[in-house]
C-alpha cells in the first residue's frame, strides 16, 4: 500500500457497551474504505478485528485488534476494543496511539455501565470523542431516549449533527445538518442519494442547525465575531468550530449509523476525515523525564510499542506508533529500555490478520513488524540523535485473582513460560510467584478474563491446567509486650553448639522513643541501647533490632546470626506460617560458650526465643482490606448492598453520577472471592467495580480461632 504523509493521518478507536456494534462498525469501515472488498459478520466468523479462535468461540472481542481504512485521501487507523470490562485492557492498550474516540452507543438503549466506563477513562485521557448511535434500524430504536441519556452523560457539549428521519425497522434516511442535506440509502446500505431536506424535517433540522453553529462559534472568539455579526455560520466556518471543540473536548458530536446495513458510515468516515484532529495536532508525547517529543517527521525517529501478541506460524508482533521522524524498511533503532539494537526488517500496514508491507511510516502514523529481538510492550525505540523512554502505559489495578497449577508435574516450566508470555500480551494479567503462599496465584480483571487466559493455555499452550482457590496473604503481628529466654544447647561429641538468648520483643508503631525499660510480668527489665536497625519488611511493616548487650555476655558477631533467626521466624509466623510484621526486638543478655557457642548456635536461639515470647504477646491474625469501588444502576443498589455488608464490608460512603450510583466500602480480600461474577448476576452485567489494597487489620476472634486450627490440622497432616 501507499505511504501517507502526517497530516494525511486519523488515529482512531472504537469503543461503546458490549453488544453495541463495535466490530461490525469497524468492518463496514474497512469496506467503506476500500481495505476489503467484501464484509463479514460476526454470526459467519469472518470479521477482520475478531480474528482470534477465542473471539469466534465466544462471539465477542478479547483483543483490541489494529485496521485502517483509507478515504478522501487520508489513512484512518482504527483499533477496535473489547467492550467487556474484563478486558478493560484493550481499551487502555488503544488509548494510547489513538487521537480520537468512536463512542458507540446502541440506539435501543442509549447510555449503559459500558458506555460510562469507557467514557470516564476517555475523560481521564483526555481524549477527543465522536458519539455515534448504531442500531438505528432495530425494531426499538429510540432516538430520542439516547439523546436524553447522552446529555446526561456529556451535558449539552454533546451536539447532534445527524438524526434519523425513519427510526426502527426500515431506517434508510438521515438528516444531516451541517450538511443541511437529506442521505437516503438504499436497501443494503452503500452509496446514499444525496438531496435537499424535505418540507416536514425542515424545522427541526433549521433548529439542530442554530444549536451546532452556537456550539461552533463558542470555540473560538474570531468564529463567535461572525456570528454575532451574521447571526450565522457557513459550512467551512462551522467545520472549523467543529474541530475546535472536538479537539478541545468541548464539543461531542452526534452522528448516526446502522453499521449491520452499511447506512451512514461513509459519511462518519468523511467526518472524521474533516474533523478529527492530526496526530501533529494533539497534545505532544511526553517522556519520563516530562519533556515533550513533538510529531514532527523531520525529527529524529521514535517508535513506542503500544502492544505486543504472539501468532502461529509468525510469532511475536510489536505494534508501534511513529512518534516523531520517519522509519523506513531496514532501520536500526535502540530500544531505550534494554540497551538492544533492533532491525525493522519489515514494516506492516495492518488490517487484522491481513498485513501489507509498507517501506516507510511517517511520525503520528500507526505500524507493525516483527522479529524484534527484545521488545515488548511499553518500549521506546530511537534513531541515532534521540535518547529518551516514553512514559509507560499505566493499567487498571487487578480485582479478581485465583491460583492455577499444572495438572502434570512436568508442565511447571511450560506454564512458566506460557504464563510470562501471556502476561507480554495483556499486562492486566499479572502473575505472582508467591513464596508465602506456595501458589502461582495469577491476578486479572474478572473470572471471565482469566477463564480466557485458562483457554489459552489448554488449548494453544497444550498445557493441561486448573484453578485452584488462593490462598489469602494474612499477616502476624503483637499487641503487648513479651519476655523470652532461650537456651540452644547441642552436644554429639567433639565440639558442641551453645547459645543462650534474652530479649524482649514489644508492638512497633511510628515515632516511638527507643526502650530503657520493660514491664513484663511484674518484673522490670532496664535496657541500654547501644545499636539499632531497622528494616522495611518485602511484605509490609517493620522490623526494629536493638542491640542492649552490655557486659559481653553475647559477642557483637553473633548479633546478625540472632537477627538472622528472628527473620527466619517472621518470614513464617509462628500462629499460621504468614508473614510477622511491625515488631520491635531487644536482646538484652545472653551467655555463650568459649568453644561451642557459633552463629548457627545464636541463629536457633534467636528463632526460638523470638517464637516463645511472639506467643506471649497476644498474638493477632492481620487480613488485608481491599477500598472497593462499586458503580451500579440506581435500582440494583440495594441488592448490591446487601451483598456487601454480608462479605464483612465496612461501607464508606454513597454518591450518585448520571444514573448511576456508586458505592465506596472497605472488603476483606476473603470475603472477594468471586465477587465480579456475584455482582454481574446480581446486576445483569450492568454493574462494575475496582479494588486496591488499603491496609491490613485484625482479623474477628473466630476467625482467627478457625484459621489457628486449620492451620494445626494442616500441620498434622504433614
Amino acid at each position: 500500500m501507499r505511504t501517507y504523509q502526517t497530516d494525511q493521518i486519523k488515529n482512531t478507536l472504537v469503543c461503546g457497551n458490549p453488544k453495541s456494534g463495535k466490530t461490525t462498525l469497524v468492518e463496514a469501515m474497512l469496506f467503506e474504505g476500500g481495505v476489503i472488498d467484501r464484509k463479514g459478520s460476526i454470526e459467519n466468523k469472518n470479521t477482520v478485528s475478531d480474528y482470534n479462535e477465542i473471539e469466534h468461540e465466544n462471539e465477542n472481542s478479547v483483543f483490541a485488534t489494529v485496521a485502517y481504512a483509507e478515504y478522501d485521501d487520508k489513512k484512518i487507523n482504527i483499533i477496535d476494543t473489547p467492550g467487556l470490562d474484563d478486558f478493560s485492557g484493550g481499551l487502555i492498550t488503544a488509548l494510547r496511539p489513538a487521537d480520537t474516540a468512536i463512542m458507540l452507543i446502541n440506539g435501543q438503549h442509549g447510555v449503559e455501565i459500558g458506555t460510562e466506563i469507557q467514557g470516564r477513562h476517555l475523560e481521564s485521557h483526555n481524549k477527543p470523542s465522536i458519539l455515534v448511535i448504531n442500531q438505528l434500524d432495530h425494531d426499538k430504536a429510540n432516538f430520542d431516549k439516547v439523546i436524553e441519556s447522552l446529555r446526561q452523560s456529556w451535558g449539552n457539549s454533546a451536539v447532534i449533527l445527524q438524526y434519523p428521519v425513519n427510526p426502527g425497522a426500515g431506517f434508510n434516511s438521515i438528516v444531516d445538518v451541517v450538511r443541511m442535506k437529506l442521505y437516503k440509502y438504499p436497501a443494503d446500505g452503500g452509496k446514499p442519494e444525496i438531496s435537499d431536506i424535505p418540507a416536514d424535517q425542515a424545522g427541526r433540522a433549521e433548529e439542530l442547525r442554530n444549536e451546532l453553529i452556537e456550539a461552533a462559534a463558542e470555540n473560538d472568539e474570531s468564529l463567535m465575531e461572525i456570528f454575532f455579526d451574521k447571526g450565522t455560520l457557513d459550512e467551512n466556518e462551522m467545520l472549523q468550530g467543529i474541530r475546535m471543540g472536538v479537539g478541545s473536548r468541548s464539543l461531542f458530536p452526534i452522528l448516526c449509523v446502522s453499521a449491520k446495513t452499511n447506512i451512514g458510515v461513509g459519511r462518519l468516515l468523511e467526518f472524521i476525515s474533516e474533523a478529527a484532529p492530526g496526530p501533529h495536532e494533539v497534545p505532544a508525547a511526553v517522556t519520563t523525564e516530562g519533556k515533550e517529543v513533538k510529531c514532527d517527521p523531520k525529527a529524529p525517529a521514535s517508535v513506542f510499542v503500544f502492544k505486543t501478541s504472539m501468532e502461529q506460524h509468525i510469532g511475536e508482533i510489536n505494534f508501534f506508533r511513529v512518534i516523531s521522524g520517519e522509519i523506513s524498511e531496514g532501520m536500526d533503532l535502540t530500544n531505550y529500555n534494554t540497551s538492544t539494537k533492533e532491525r525493522f526488517s519489515q514494516l506492516l500496514a495492518v488490517a487484522g490478520k491481513n498485513r501489507s508491507k509498507v517501506p516507510k511510516l511517517y511520525a503520528g502514523d500507526i505500524g507493525a513488524t516483527v522479529k524484534l529481538k527484545n521488545t515488548h510492550t511499553n518500549h521506546t525505540l530511537t534513531a541515532p540523535g534521540a535518547s529518551f523512554e516514553f512514559k509507560p502505559i499505566v493499567y487498571p489495578e487487578p480485582k479478581y485473582r485465583t491460583a492455577i497449577k499444572a495438572k502434570s508435574e512436568s508442565d511447571d516450566e511450560k506454564l512458566g513460560e506460557a504464563l510470562s508470555r501471556m502476561q507480554d500480551e495483556d499486562p492486566t494479567i499479572v502473575v505472582e510467584y508467591s513464596k508465602e503462599l506456595k501458589q502461582i496465584i495469577v491476578h486479572g480483571q474478572g473470572e471471565y478474563h482469566l477463564n480466557i487466559l485458562k483457554w489459552h493455555l489448554d488449548n494453544i499452550y497444550k498445557i493441561e491446567t486448573e484453578f485452584l482457590t488462593p490462598k489469602i496473604p494474612y499477616r502476624e503481628t503483637i499487641t503487648k509486650t513479651a519476655q523470652a529466654t532461650y537456651r540452644h544447647k547441642k552436644q554429639s561429641g567433639g565440639a558442641g553448639q551453645f547459645g543462650e538468648v534474652h530479649m524482649v520483643i514489644e508492638p512497633h508503631a511510628e515515632n516511638m522513643p527507643d526502650p530503657s525499660k520493660y514491664k513484663v510480668n511484674g518484673k522490670e527489665i532496664n535496657v541500654t541501647v547501644r545499636g539499632k536497625e531497622e528494616h522495611e519488611l518485602p511484605w509490609g511493616g517493620m522490623l526494629v533490632y536493638y542491640n542492649c548487650i552490655v557486659g559481653g555476655s553475647i559477642d557483637n558477631r553473633f548479633m546478625p546470626a540472632i537477627l538472622k533467626g528472628i527473620m527466619e521466624k517472621m518470614e513464617e509466623g509462628p500462629l499460621t506460617g504468614s508473614y510477622a510484621r511491625d515488631i520491635r526486638v531487644s536482646v538484652y543478655d545472653g551467655k555463650m560458650h568459649p568453644v561451642d557457642s557459633n552463629e548457627i548456635s545464636f541463629r536457633l536461639a534467636g528463632r526460638n526465643a523470638f517464637r516463645e515470647a511472639f506467643k506471649n504477646a497476644s498474638p493477632r491474625i492481620l487480613e488485608p482490606i481491599y477500598d472497593v469501588e462499586v458503580l451500579v444502576p440506581s435500582e440494583r443498589m440495594g441488592d448490591v448492598m446487601s451483598d456487601l455488608q454480608g462479605r464483612r464490608a465496612m461501607i464508606e460512603g454513597m454518591t450518585s453520577e448520571k444514573g448511576f450510583e456508586k458505592i465506596k466500602a472497605r472488603v476483606p480480600l476473603a470475603e472477594m472471592a468471586k465477587y465480579s461474577t456475584a455482582l454481574s448476576s446480581l446486576t445483569n452485567g450492568r454493574a462494575t467495580y475496582t479494588m486496591k489494597l488499603a491496609k491490613y487489620e485484625a482479623v474477628p476472634g473466630d476467625l482467627q480461632d478457625k484459621l489457628l486450627k486449620a492451620y494445626e490440622a494442616e500441620q498434622e497432616e504433614e
